[in-house]
């Protein structure tokens, strides 16, 4: 075995034959260069020509398929493509709202939040959806028990996406609620609270993006664009919802292939 190895995997560095201690013993700690080189010419001669992995499948983590699409957006539904105008005014808008929100985040992110407003880590992925979308849509309850005398529970509804919120999140969680909510969305209905957290999530987005982002709002558009298409009752304020978030991913991020035709 080794004569097969020395035949095909030439020495980088000569190594020659030397006169060790009676008593080299290669499984105890090296004591000079010369015993060093020998114990490592023992190993690599042991070494199995084929090495195959033990994986345990229950370790694996659940949804490893990725699926990776190449293609743009679907186009609207006939009558419901948004106009350049449109479009353009929804970047201006969004613009500002992003100026502003720079500009103060330091003083919304010292606001004092209410005692029930207690933010999920960023790694508790279930807890990001409950806080963001509320209990009535993470659990799929079409109602919740109506009590006027306790005002809005937020732990049912979802709290809404304030600047005292998002102003508190970096980067890094701003990226990984992104990411949960579209993984919620690909298998969802789309709903009023998820388009205010997406518009609240886009909006502290830091450009330019990183390729994680990147590819999390491209897949956020075309999501947008299947469930556009496949809106039954045509529901113009839904449409026009998703029509901005395909605007803005499109124009204001530069994803210019994935944008709607003007009608």
């Amino acid at each position: 075995m080794e004569a097969g190895v020395e035949e095909l995997m030439p020495r980088l560095l000569p190594v020659g034959d030397w006169d060790l201690a009676e008593d080299f013993d290669p499984t105890v700690p090296p004591r000079t260069p010369q015993e060093y080189l020998k114990r490592v010419q023992i190993e690599a001669a042991r070494c199995p020509d084929v090495v195959v992995a033990k994986i345990d499948p229950r370790k694996l983590k659940k949804k490893q398929t990725v699926n990776i699409s190449i293609s743009g957006c679907q186009p609207a539904p006939e009558g419901y493509s948004p106009t350049l105008r449109w479009q353009q005014q929804q970047v201006a808008n969004f613009s500002a709202v992003r100026q502003s929100l720079n500009k103060h985040r330091n003083h919304w992110r010292s606001q004092h939040l209410d005692s029930n407003v207690i933010m999920p880590k960023s790694e508790d992925e279930e807890g990001w959806k409950k806080f963001c979308l509320g209990e009535r849509v993470y659990s799929e309850v079409d109602a919740l028990p109506n009590n006027e005398n306790i005002g809005i529970d937020y732990m049912k509804v979802g709290f809404p996406p304030l600047l005292s919120i998002v102003s508190r999140m970096n980067q890094a969680t701003v990226t990984s609620v992104l990411e949960y909510l579209i993984s919620w969305f690909g298998e969802k209905k789309f709903t009023p609270e998820l388009g205010r957290w997406l518009y609240a999530l886009l909006a502290c987005l830091e450009k330019p993006l990183l390729p994680e982002a990147h590819s999390l709002i491209r897949q956020l558009a075309r999501r947008c664009s299947e469930v556009r298409v496949l809106e039954e009752n045509k529901n113009e304020e839904q449409i026009s919802a998703l029509n901005l978030i395909i605007c803005l991913v499109s124009r204001y991020f530069d994803q210019r292939d994935l944008a709607d035709e003007p009608s």
